[in-house]
């Protein structure tokens, strides 16, 4: 894990309040790191809806497969999240692992192996000795309190640089109640269903088919709106819970209309954790947003943006602060998508660089440059096609994320 704090990173760490129902406790297992906290048990209150969506990896780990076996039953009663190894690319070795874990935390919680639910983030084909677990799951399972989220994040950190949390407080028929969310990731970031890592709760009473269907609604213009290599990870694991706490009147349908505030409410907390993970990009210095407009459709819009997004000629350009529009009109082109080279136009921030197929005739070179100094950087490109509209979030691409990755199993 980098020791110096991202630029991009928020000026200040959020203090989360209280979910009720969820309790929450670190331990350092000697997973990997030494002298830091690589295990996070969150224990919940019998009847916790739980949610989730999962890589779409053909090579994911052996905790997504155990995940995806055991979200059907609707009910959690205990979360382990352990960083330093991803025990993914581990085969049987793997899967025996992701058992013992999850026996040594029913017996310590008192819930069933079935209600375990597991995730490991870190180094691939490394096998994963979770008998380090038992030295400290009776005591995680004793000390958890509600008030432990900064300690959460930090524990399931890998190359991040800082915790990311966020929070939302919203009316729910007569009752508020809270959302709470971590999340981490810096690389190894380009989500096909959920992210890296991300654990969102809440008090409220939710049914566990609407909160899935609240989830993949969401996820979808969050999470899989963000990008920082275009590798997508074997571990890539976002679950929700609703421990029902707050004493709502259940909500059994996503379409309820009594739950569109709150869903409002949990996108911005995924839109807001997404963009953390990007400002906390391997290496980043500049935070990147990528829109398209005046796509075909949607879908065409979404695969152009990301093709920008994860374009290396792109990202370089952005580090080195150099206004190079050539580079998004190669990186529209080579999207495979419907567009028309004499209808396109290109704005870095307000400035548009580029018009009708040529540069702009009011360029000026010294403007867009001054741009590109900035530390949020905006790139917009109008196909002029049609209403087809996405937004997603990057970040440049610098030397210090080559320096992270070719050290990183050192």
């Amino acid at each position: 894990m980098s020791t110096a704090v991202s630029p991009l990173a928020p000026k200040s760490i959020p203090e989360l309040p209280p979910v009720a129902g969820v309790r929450l406790a670190t331990a350092e297992a000697g997973i990997r790191y030494k002298g830091r906290t690589d295990v996070l048990l969150a224990v919940f209150e019998p009847g916790t809806s739980v949610a989730g969506v999962f890589t779409r990896s053909r090579c994911p780990s052996a905790p997504v497969e155990w995940c995806r076996d055991r979200l059907a039953g609707g009910s959690i009663g205990a979360l382990v999240v352990n960083s330093g190894n991803a025990n993914a690319f581990t085969g049987k070795n793997g899967r025996a692992a992701t058992a013992l874990t999850a026996e040594l935390a029913a017996a310590a919680v008192g819930c069933s192996e079935t209600e375990v639910f597991l995730a490991s983030t870190g180094v691939i084909g490394e096998p994963l000795d979770a008998t380090k677990f038992e030295a400290v799951m009776g005591g995680l399972a004793k000390n958890g309190v509600e008030d432990g989220w900064e300690a959460a994040a930090r524990a399931i950190m890998t190359t991040d640089t800082f915790p990311k949390l966020a929070t939302r407080s919203v009316a729910l028929g007569d009752r508020t109640v809270t959302i709470n969310g971590i999340a981490k990731g810096a690389g190894m970031i380009a989500p096909d269903m959920a992210t890296m890592l991300a654990y969102v709760a809440t008090d409220a009473a939710i049914a566990p088919a609407a909160l899935q269907a609240l989830l993949a609604s969401a996820v979808d213009r969050s999470f899989n709106c963000v990008t920082i290599d275009g590798d997508t990870s074997t571990s890539d694991t976002l679950m929700a819970f609703a421990t029902g706490k707050a004493g709502n009147a259940a909500i059994e349908r996503a379409d309820d209309p009594a739950f569109a505030e709150f869903a409002k409410a949990f996108e911005s907390l995924l839109i807001e954790l997404a963009q953390l993970v990007a400002r906390d990009g391997e290496g980043a210095r500049k935070f990147v947003t990528v829109e398209v407009s005046g796509a075909e459709s949607e879908a065409s819009a979404r695969k152009i943006a990301l093709s920008i997004a994860n374009s290396p000629l792109v990202k370089t350009a952005v580090a080195g602060e150099d206004a190079n529009w050539g580079r998004v009109v190669m990186a529209v082109g080579k999207a495979g998508e419907p567009a028309d080279r004499d209808r396109l136009s290109i704005r870095f921030g307000e400035v548009r660089v580029a018009h009708e197929g040529a540069r702009d005739p009011d360029y000026d070179e010294a403007v867009a440059s001054a741009y590109m100094k900035n530390q949020d950087i905006l790139i917009a490109a109008d196909i002029g096609l049609g209403d087809g509209f996405a937004r997603v979030w990057t970040c440049d691409l610098t030397e210090g994320y080559i320096a992270i990755n070719a050290d990183y199993r050192s």
